[in-house]
């Protein structure tokens, strides 16, 4: 960065340069000046005819003289003007969005400070600026490595990363532009072997949050020392041997055909247990049915019997029941009688006549 003494410096410098430019610049121009107006060997006041000469000095501001006074004082100023924007030039320094500035002191880093975006003044000719990029970042890594069960796996492993804004010189200083190679991928690549090791090859696929979580908290703890800091990390694959592979998928298909016939031994007996219930209820119909007629034939039995009681105790205390009961019965047509006797209209059974008569 420029402070006020540096400011002073370049504006000295830039008088200095003007100063030695003049100086130089009239010293080239006497000479030239004297061996075009005196010839070697010749009077300086004198023609070569030999007629005298008027000093130089003595020229007019309009002619020749006042001509070359101006020159000495213009092209002075334009080369001063000249070496001022260079000097600005090198001055001026802009940092672009996204980046942090490392400032370089005759190519050596200042770990005191990282520039911010945006226009820094700085010590021409001393001082440089590398910008170098603080956004977030991708690395993709495959690290190779061995289960706990001793099964070959290959971990893809996707890094967002970025480098600490408030230390970028730090991380140019020590690892420059190719700290990627350099500490990232063996920061993954011992996490991955370090982690995968712990869990068997079917552990990895069933606890793969798990797994990630443990490779995610060794990789920052590596690269913090880097002044890098780990954003997310995200396992894309885990890749095994063909013939872990095709174990698997046997072993996938032995359990669904082991679960399919379990399947089918429970609708088995869910069928047979429906089949069952279905003959308990039907035999439980059944018996309530002919108990229901059981019940039924009894009580019209009982009623049947009730009624032929209660018919007798009439015939037995009132004799005019017997005629009430036949107009009861009588359909309107007069029945034929056959046989001497035959009581018409009703005919009373024998058995109860009998009771009657006696």
């Amino acid at each position: 960065m420029v402070d006020a003494g540096t400011i002073v410096a370049i504006t000295i410098t830039v008088i200095i340069v003007g100063i030695i430019g003049v100086v130089v610049y009239r010293r080239i121009s006497a000479s030239r000046y004297q061996r075009g107006m005196y010839g070697s060997g010749r009077s300086r006041n004198t023609t070569p005819e030999g007629e005298p000469l008027e000093n130089p000095s003595s020229f007019s501001r309009s002619g020749p003289g006042g001509f070359l006074r101006m020159s000495r004082v213009v092209i002075p100023v334009i080369i001063g003007f000249i070496v001022l924007i260079v000097v600005l030039a090198s001055s001026i320094k802009i940092v672009e969005a996204g980046n942090r500035g490392v400032l370089l002191h005759f190519g050596a880093v200042d770990t005191s400070v990282s520039l911010a975006e945006g226009l820094h003044l700085v010590t021409p000719f001393r001082d440089n600026i590398i910008p170098i990029e603080v956004r977030t970042l991708k690395s993709v890594e495959s690290a190779a490595s061995a289960s706990k069960d001793l099964q070959d796996v290959r971990t893809d492993v996707a890094l967002n990363y970025h480098i600490s804004p408030e230390n970028a010189q730090i991380v140019y200083q020590q690892l420059g532009f190719e700290y990627s190679s350099r500490v990232i991928s063996p920061a993954v690549q011992e996490s991955v072997k370090q982690v995968t090791a712990r869990f068997n090859a079917e552990e990895l696929i069933t606890e793969r949050e798990i797994v990630k979580t443990e490779i995610e908290l060794q990789i920052k703890q590596r690269l913090a020392v880097y002044n890098l800091i780990v954003e997310t990390i995200s396992i894309t694959e885990f890749k095994f041997s063909d013939q872990f592979t095709r174990a698997v998928e046997a072993k996938v298909e032995a359990e669904q055909r082991a679960l399919q016939a379990s399947n089918d031994l429970r609708r088995i007996q869910i069928e047979a247990q429906q089949a069952e219930a279905k003959a308990v209820g039907d035999q439980k119909a059944n018996i309530a049915h002919a108990e229901g007629l059981r019940q039924a034939n009894i009580l019209e039995a009982e009623g049947e019997a009730a009624a032929i009681k209660i018919i007798d105790e009439q015939l037995r205390n009132n004799p005019n029941y017997l005629e009430w009961l036949k107009t009861q019965r009588w359909d309107g047509r007069l029945p034929l009688v056959i046989g001497e006797g035959a009581t018409p209209f009703i005919e009373i059974p024998a058995s109860n006549a009998t009771s009657s008569s006696s």
